[in-house]
């Protein structure tokens, strides 16, 4: 198993992309544990248990410095390490520049950047001690290309790139490695909202005519999460089918 006997944390790890993380790293033999504030995250974690796996469920936001600093604290002294941090917990409040407000600015802001980088700093430290560590950020390729109506997302997402680069200059000695994955569309809740219509004409400008899957991404990270990565660091993976070609 390429994760055997490994510690992960996955934010937003309650749907979606997040739940194909968590359960395909317990596959591969980590130890998960779901940061969502979706109480859906309490059932994952027993499916996983109940399949063989092991993980927890911990509803907690990603902008509550004081409890996810407290997490992490309480997961190090139970596991006596952190190995993997998958920063994927992110929302929208799509809307065009003229007509976006400070409050949808600020929440995309405070949770897809701000966000990132509270977990990142509480768990840097824990790495840092046991000489070991890899961080996975979700970016998307709206944060490469733009996209009509995401101002504030696009710019989280591109700002989430700039801070794996540079926590891969500041980490890298202490064998901690730093990447960010950027999604196309996928296959989640969100999407499944798209009217018909549109879908298809998302489809048809994806050169693999085709939208992924959530565990299509979930893959991406568990390479960028395993020790075949241990030499790839700095980079945003971009795994769009294409569209950002």
């Amino acid at each position: 198993m390429r994760l055997e006997n490994k510690i992960a944390v996955v934010t937003g790890g309650a749907r979606g992309i997040g739940q194909a993380v968590s359960e395909l790293f317990a596959q591969e033999g980590a130890t998960v544990i779901i940061m969502d504030l979706l109480p859906q995250g309490q059932a994952v974690a027993e499916g996983i248990n109940a399949s063989g796996g092991k993980a927890e469920y911990h509803s907690i936001s990603v902008t509550d410095k004081a409890a996810v600093e407290n997490l992490f604290n309480q997961i190090n002294a139970k596991y006596s390490r952190i190995d993997i941090l998958i920063n994927n917990a992110g929302i929208t409040r799509d809307r065009t520049l003229e007509k976006m407000s400070e409050e949808e600015w600020d929440a995309v802001i405070e949770v897809n950047l701000k966000g990132v980088f509270i977990c990142t700093q509480a768990v840097a430290p824990y790495m840092k001690e046991n000489k070991y560590g890899r961080i996975v950020s979700a970016a998307s390729n709206v944060g490469l290309r733009g996209n009509f109506g995401q101002t504030n997302y696009a710019a989280t997402k591109a700002g989430v790139i700039a801070m794996a680069k540079t926590w891969t200059v500041e980490l890298g000695k202490h064998g901690i490695t730093a990447n960010a994955i950027a999604p196309g569309f996928t296959m989640t809740d969100m999407v499944k909202e798209i009217p018909e219509e549109h879908f298809e004409a998302i489809k048809a400008g994806i050169p693999l005519r085709t939208v992924a899957q959530p565990i299509d991404i979930a893959y991406g990270y568990l390479y960028l999460a395993s020790d075949e990565a241990r030499f790839v660091s700095g980079i945003c993976l971009t795994i769009d089918g294409g569209t950002s070609r």
